[in-house]
């Protein structure tokens, strides 16, 4: 996954709260929605591709998705959790 040391600088581009590592059940249940096509972005369109893993805010409200080792923090991407 992140090395710690990339964790401990990143946040949230629009809270600037701190994020955390998606435990793998969250990762599992994005995954399968995901799959069923009913996963879709902060910027309303679905997200048609798996996730390797995820980085929750703070607020446990938004995860951005990893992919390949990369986490995608832009605000738009952004994936409501509820």
């Amino acid at each position: 996954m992140l090395k710690d040391e990339l964790l401990a600088i990143l946040c949230c581009p629009q809270t600037h709260q701190p994020v955390s590592v998606a435990s793998s059940d969250l990762v599992r249940r994005l995954n399968e929605k995901i799959e069923a096509g009913a996963l879709k972005n902060q910027s309303g369109e679905k997200v048609s591709l798996p996730v390797d893993g995820a980085l929750v805010r703070e607020d446990q409200r938004f995860a951005y998705i990893v992919r390949q080792g990369i986490p995608i923090m832009l605000i738009d991407q952004a994936i409501p959790l509820d």
